[in-house]
C-alpha cells in the first residue's frame, strides 16, 4: 500500500453521510507534492515535461491540478483531448498518440497545436490526406523495439507481441518520409511496460532510445528534440513492495545523456514521460459500504461496489489493499473474499484475505485506486458507475463527478419509438 488514507473513520463517516458510497476520493494535497517530486527528480535535465496519462484518470478537475503544476496531457482519443482542451493543457502540451486513429481525431489534435505522435509508417499518409495534404511541421513516431539485442527481452519482455509501434528498418524510413515532406521537427516515443517497479528498467529504455536517436542522426540527418520514453512506471500495490526512486531513474538516464547526447551535438534533447498510475494512482481510494455477509464454503462480505466500479482485481487478479474504517489497529483474524454484486464471479476485490471482523455497514477502503479505477468502469448488468470527490488542499470536499444515474444509463434509448414498435 504506497499511501496513507488521508480522512479519519470519524471523517469518512460524516462525508459517506453527504455522499453515498460508493465513491472514489483523491487528495489533491498529495497530488500537487507529488508532481512536485516528480519534476525535482528530472529537473537535471535542460528541459523535461510529464505528459499525464489522461486514461488514467479522465477528470477535468484533476487535469487542471496537474496542469497548474506543470503537467501536459497524454491523448489518444477525441474526448481525451477536449478533456485537456477544457482544462487548460492545449498546444504541445498535448502527446496525441496514434492507434488505429480515425481522421477527424488526428484534425481535431492539429487544430489544438497537439504533437502528433504516429503508430505506423502508414499513418504517415493517413495523417497528410486528413490534414488535406501536409504533413505538420512536428512529428513523433513511436518506436516498438521487438527482440533486441541479448538482455533487452529479459527486461522489457516481448514487445514484439504488441500491437504498437515502428520497428527499428520501419522507424529509419518514416523519418526520412518525414524530412523529405518538410516535416522540421521530431520526437522519438516508445512504451514497453506496465507497472514496472525496477527502476533500472526505465534507464535501459532509455539507453534503447537513445541508441536509436543516434542511428536516425547517422542514417537520416535528422536531429531528434525530445525522446518520450513513455510510461509504465509501477507503484507499490502490495505490502512490501518498494515505490521506484525517481531520482535514481533520472540519475542513470542522466549518465546515458552525457555519454550518449551530449557527444552528438543533440544537447538540449527534451525528456519527457507520460506516466499516469504514478502521479494519481496511490492518491486515490474507492469507498465502499458492507451491506451482506454469506458462510458458505468461504466466508464472503458483499459490498456496495462493484467491478463495474473497480476492474483491476477482477479483471487480471490485481492487488488493492483493503482497510476496514476504524478497524487499521484491530486484529485481522478473519479471512473474507470481498465480492460485489455483479453476475460473474470474478467480481471480488480481495480472495482470502486477512481483515478485521466487519459488521454490516462497515465502511471498507480499497486503496492505490486514483489510477486505472473509475476511468474502466462499465454498465454491464445495468450497473451504474461510482462519483469521485476531491479532498481540497484546503481540507474541504467538492465532488468532481456525480455518480451516475437509472437516467444516465437510459439516455441512449428510444422509448418512445418503442410504443410504435411490433
Amino acid at each position: 500500500m504506497s499511501s496513507d488514507f488521508p480522512l479519519s473513520h470519524a471523517q469518512l463517516v460524516e462525508l459517506a453521510k453527504k455522499f453515498p458510497t460508493p465513491f472514489y476520493i483523491y487528495d489533491e494535497k498529495a497530488i500537487r507534492e507529488n508532481v512536485k517530486y516528480f519534476y525535482k527528480a528530472f529537473s537535471i535535465f535542460p528541459s523535461f515535461t510529464e505528459y499525464f496519462a489522461v486514461k488514467a484518470l479522465p477528470n477535468p478537475y484533476i487535469l487542471k491540478v496537474l496542469e497548474s503544476e506543470g503537467c501536459g496531457g497524454d491523448c489518444s482519443s477525441l474526448p481525451e483531448l477536449m478533456l485537456c482542451e477544457k482544462s487548460g493543457i492545449t498546444g504541445r502540451r498535448i502527446m496525441f498518440t496514434s492507434n488505429d486513429t480515425p481522421a477527424q481525431e488526428f484534425v481535431y489534435a492539429q487544430k489544438l497545436g497537439a504533437i502528433i505522435n504516429l503508430d505506423d509508417i502508414t499513418h504517415i499518409d493517413f495523417l497528410k490526406n486528413a490534414l488535406g495534404g501536409k504533413l505538420p511541421d512536428t512529428i513523433c513516431f513511436r518506436y516498438n523495439p521487438g527482440p533486441l539485442k541479448e538482455g533487452g527481452n529479459s527486461i522489457i519482455g516481448k514487445p514484439e507481441e504488441a500491437k504498437y509501434g515502428l520497428t527499428k528498418e520501419q522507424m529509419i524510413h518514416a523519418y526520412k518520409i518525414c524530412k523529405a515532406e518538410g516535416v522540421k521537427h521530431f520526437g522519438i516515443h516508445t512504451m514497453v511496460a506496465s507497472n514496472e517497479l525496477n527502476p533500472d528498467f526505465f534507464v535501459d529504455t532509455a539507453r534503447i532510445v537513445f541508441e536509436l536517436i543516434l542511428e536516425v542522426q547517422k542514417e537520416c540527418g535528422v536531429n531528434i528534440e525530445f525522446a518520450d520514453i513513455g510510461g509504465g512506471v509501477g507503484i507499490p500495490y502490495r505490502p512490501g513492495q518498494k515505490k521506484v526512486d525517481l531520482d535514481y531513474v533520472a540519475k542513470g538516464i542522466k549518465v546515458l545523456y552525457d555519454k550518449m547526447i551530449v557527444p552528438a551535438g543533440l544537447d538540449p534533447l527534451k525528456l519527457c514521460f507520460e506516466c499516469g498510475r504514478p502521479i494519481t494512482g496511490p492518491y486515490g481510494w474507492l469507498v465502499t459500504k458492507a451491506i451482506h455477509e454469506k458462510n458458505i464454503y468461504r466466508n464472503y462480505i458483499g459490498v456496495d461496489a462493484s467491478m463495474a466500479d473497480l476492474m483491476r482485481p477482477g479483471m487480471y487478479g490485481a492487488y488493492h489493499e483493503v482497510t476496514v474504517s476504524g478497524k487499521e489497529n484491530a486484529p485481522k483474524d478473519y479471512v473474507y473474499d470481498v465480492s460485489g454484486s455483479l453476475c460473474e464471479n470474478c467480481d471480488k476485490f480481495a480472495v482470502q484475505r486477512n481483515l478485521p471482523k466487519i459488521e454490516m455497514g462497515d465502511l471498507l477502503i480499497i486503496h492505490d485506486a486514483g489510477a486505472h479505477g473509475r476511468a474502466m468502469g462499465f454498465n454491464y448488468n445495468g450497473k451504474l458507475r461510482a462519483g469521485e470527490l476531491l479532498l481540497r488542499s484546503d481540507g474541504t470536499v467538492k465532488e468532481i463527478r456525480r455518480r451516475e444515474t437509472i437516467e444516465d444509463y437510459f439516455a441512449t434509448l428510444d422509448f418512445e419509438g418503442l410504443k410504435n414498435f411490433s
